[in-house]
């Protein structure tokens, strides 16, 4: 559960378990159906075009598309398999 401070949000679920620009990675992927969003997510978090975040972009498809496996995000399936076509060429 987040703690908020004095505007600040602390979001303590897999704190430290995850790799740096994992949840710039996960926005992006929950607005995949927008790409003009999701360009716009690219653009202002700078973590997405750096090696690290390749890693979290890959992790974070990776995990997405087996939520799709067991039936759920099933509306982001064809964007999913796209960004992961895009991620291999990388």
């Amino acid at each position: 559960m987040p703690v908020v401070t004095a505007k600040r949000l602390l979001d303590w679920e897999g704190w430290g378990m995850a790799p740096e620009g994992f949840d710039a990675a996960t926005l992006h992927a929950y607005v995949l159906l927008q790409p003009d969003t999701a360009g716009r997510v690219r653009t202002a978090l700078p973590v997405l075009g750096s090696p690290a975040g390749l890693a979290a972009d890959a992790a974070v498809c990776a995990q997405l598309l087996q939520t799709v496996a067991r039936g759920d995000n099933l509306v982001l399936e064809g964007p999913l398999r796209n960004w992961a076509g895009e991620l291999r060429r990388r």
